[in-house]
């Protein structure tokens, strides 16, 4: 048997890591890991939706926020993330913060399913597919016709794919889309 009467001198001591571990979970329980897309796929995800300084570009589960820091520094248009994830909701604020961002760009925590997307012109999305079915609901009730959704690796049921390069796959929101 392992002793760690050593390791922890009391219950408060494990808190810190008992954090860790439940971020690390939550996210899973809720929607999926967090699986950061790649330097690569963000800029490709970014030219299919072909994001521009006026566009409000919206990624669902922001994770560490590469996605809306490239929207915002690199394609100069004003982003959001969602992130229910507190390490990584802090982690973004605290870059964010420090890149001099704080205009451009804004960090929401929460869960994405209770959240009103109805500014975006462009979302983002790496979600595992059972959220995708969820999500598409919503986004068919709450986006405006000529919305772009750009989707990662997994794609949407019965939203209309407008391209697929790879991995990344394009949706446009059509006015008549079953709401």
């Amino acid at each position: 048997m392992v002793d760690f009467s050593g390791y922890f001198k009391s219950y408060l001591d494990i808190l810190p890591l008992l954090f860790i571990v439940i971020s690390l979970y939550w996210t899973r329980i809720v929607g999926g890991p967090w699986v950061p897309s790649s330097m690569q796929m963000v800029n490709q995800m970014m030219k299919m939706a072909e994001v521009g300084p006026e566009d409000v570009v919206y990624d669902l589960g922001c994770g560490d926020g590469r996605m809306v820091l490239a929207a915002a520094m690199r394609y100069h248009a004003r982003s959001v993330g969602i992130e229910i994830d507190p390490l990584r909701y802090l982690w973004c604020q605290f870059l964010i913060t420090i890149l001099f961002q704080r205009k451009h760009i804004r960090i929401i925590f929460g869960n994405l399913f209770t959240k009103d997307l109805s500014q975006a012109d462009v979302v983002m999305c790496y979600l595992m597919p059972d959220a995708l079915v969820k999500l598409e609901k919503k986004l068919k009730a709450e986006l405006r016709p000529g919305t772009r959704v750009v989707s990662n690796r997994f794609t949407f049921p019965t939203l209309d794919k407008v391209r697929e390069d790879g991995d990344a796959v394009l949706y446009q929101v059509k006015p008549d889309q079953d709401k």
